[in-house]
């Protein structure tokens, strides 16, 4: 399996691509700001065709070259339906000091294609199979993907869930820190410790690595002020 990725826009947000393997078709995942010459730039180097794009939720900094990726390769855009208004609306997602900042308003629009994720489903995508599992706390509509290698370590597409040393924030519209915290808790530390997490911010690790240091996962009842947008 290949996973390659990037750091994108000012949010240096994650910007991933997985395939079964160089030359094959692939799956975009969080094409953030700045991402769509970077993310060219890979799939030429890697020799890779996408056919979907997956969000992992719909906060702008991983959202916001979207369209211009969907609409340029003709492939569809999968998001969670508690989260798919702020792909048109991303002021949605922010704290009135955070729109502020921005003038207000943005205006982004939908790929014209947008299909909605499914608690639980597994996705047939590019010769993998992506399982999707909703893990609100971070937004409503926050999910991980996962998907194996061929010996069978689990790759964890965590979006702003978990991260390196921290986990989501959940103070703005749509955070809750009782569901995050739950998310943690019921659908990450079950895992492996071998399973290997790509974060939407920051360094890969390990769910053993987290499990053993994460301050924020020792005590789940601690409040957290956590990273990401």
């Amino acid at each position: 399996m290949l996973v390659a990725g990037f750091p994108a826009g000012s949010f240096q947000t994650n910007c991933y691509v997985v395939a079964a393997g160089p030359g094959e078709a692939c799956v975009v995942v969080d094409p953030g700001q700045d991402a769509v010459e970077p993310l060219e730039e890979l799939l030429a180097q890697h020799r890779l065709s996408p056919v979907a794009v997956l969000l992992t939720h719909g906060h702008f900094d991983h959202t916001f070259s979207v369209s211009p990726v969907c609409d340029g390769h003709d492939v569809p855009a999968w998001i969670h339906p508690e989260d798919r208004e702020m792909l048109a609306d991303p002021m949605k997602g922010l704290s009135q000091d955070a729109a502020a900042f921005f003038g207000g308003r943005m205006e982004l629009r939908e790929p014209r294609e947008v299909r909605e994720l499914t608690d639980g489903a597994d996705l047939e995508l590019a010769g993998l199979t992506l399982r999707v599992d909703h893990t609100p706390g971070h937004t409503r509509g926050s999910v991980v993907f996962t998907t194996a290698t061929d010996e069978g370590i689990e790759v964890i597409l965590a979006g702003d869930t978990l991260f390196a040393g921290s986990i989501g924030r959940t103070d703005l519209p749509g955070g809750d820190h009782a569901q995050m915290l739950a998310s943690l808790r019921d659908r990450l530390l079950v895992r492996d410790d071998s399973a290997v997490v790509l974060p939407g911010h920051g360094p890969t690790t390990t769910i053993g690595r987290e499990r053993s240091s994460n301050p924020y996962l020792q005590d789940l009842g601690t409040p957290a002020p956590g990273r990401g947008l």
